[in-house]
């Protein structure tokens, strides 16, 4: 087992620890780290002999830790690209969905659309479970031929408000109400889940590993590939939705005072709002499952249960 995930393992167990962790996982600062840093820090991590079998006390092996956990992929050991780190997630993220919250031309609002699920489905596929076995080279065709459709669809749905609105010029105050306003929330969290759920089906149509308590792999499960998928899946869609949908609902009573007229300021307001929830609601969504996740030997296959006699295996869940 990875060093990544033997140190969720053991100091992410409640959501409220893991929340702490993201908290200083996603600090953007790591992003400034070099390669050289962050090979030195993982062969300082291995060499230290750590056994995480109780909290780490030592603030230079906890920052090693954190420098680990925000820039290599636990299951392949290789450096993920700068962009693609979780503490990049966040700076990216925060403008293509400002801008598409603020958008009203069906075009510039499908292309906005675009630039984020590309980004987003780019970063679950890089951050997403790499013990997937099968031809490695067919696995990640399949992945990006359907990231690409999943992408254009989701940006097409995302869209579709606007086009309504532009289309037919509803005049129903209570129709606008839920098709520009409410609308837009559940369709973003439906499609980013949709994007995660296309990208890494090969995870739970291939499988991918579990392990033993020891680290030791016992075998592939499709049934642990589902189990992570939709995990990861309903933690975005809780992400993104909950970012559309918060700020929305407090400028549907901030429009209607009568001291916030001005266009400027109903713009800075919902930027403002779409922020502060994006950036609180960022670790929470990370925080909803474990990172190291765990699965009942009964859940699994027949024929790997008499690989093992354990009764929880675990597994790396992916961001």
């Amino acid at each position: 087992m990875d060093a990544n995930l033997r140190f969720w393992r053991a100091e992410g167990q409640s959501f409220f620890q893991r929340f702490l962790l993201w908290a200083d996982v996603l600090d953007p600062l790591l992003l400034l780290k070099s390669s050289d840093e962050i090979r030195r820090t993982r062969l300082f991590i291995q060499n230290s002999g750590k056994t995480l079998s109780e909290p780490i006390k030592n603030d230079q092996t906890k920052q090693a830790f954190l420098l680990s956990l925000s820039s290599v992929h636990p299951d392949t050991g290789k450096i993920i690209p700068v962009m693609f780190r979780p503490p990049a997630f966040l700076p990216i993220c925060l403008p293509l969905v400002i801008v598409s919250s603020l958008q009203r031309q069906a075009k510039k609002n499908f292309f906005c659309q675009f630039v984020f699920h590309m980004y987003t489905t780019g970063f679950a596929l890089l951050n997403g479970n790499g013990t997937t076995k099968a031809e490695e080279y067919s696995v990640q065709q399949k992945q990006i031929f359907y990231g690409l459709g999943a992408i254009s669809y989701a940006a097409c749905i995302g869209a579709l408000p606007v086009v309504f609105m532009n289309r037919y010029m509803l005049k129903s105050s209570l129709t606008q109400l839920v098709v520009q306003k409410l609308l837009p929330a559940p369709l973003l969290g439906l499609m980013s889940a949709f994007t995660v759920v296309v990208v890494r089906s090969p995870e739970f149509e291939n499988g991918i590993e579990v392990m033993d308590r020891n680290g030791m792999v016992v075998g592939v499960s499709q049934k642990a590939g589902e189990k992570a998928v939709k995990e990861t899946a309903l933690s975005r869609a809780v992400l993104f939705g909950t970012t559309f949908f918060v700020p929305t609902v407090l400028m549907h009573f901030v429009e209607r005072a009568k001291f916030w007229r001005t266009p400027h300021s109903l713009a800075s307001m919902r930027m403002l709002a779409i922020t502060s929830v994006l950036v609180g609601m960022l670790p929470v969504s990370l925080s909803m499952f474990p990172q190291c996740g765990e699965i009942k030997r009964a859940d699994l296959e027949p024929e790997l249960l008499s690989s093992t006699e354990e009764t929880e295996l675990f597994y790396n869940r992916g961001i």
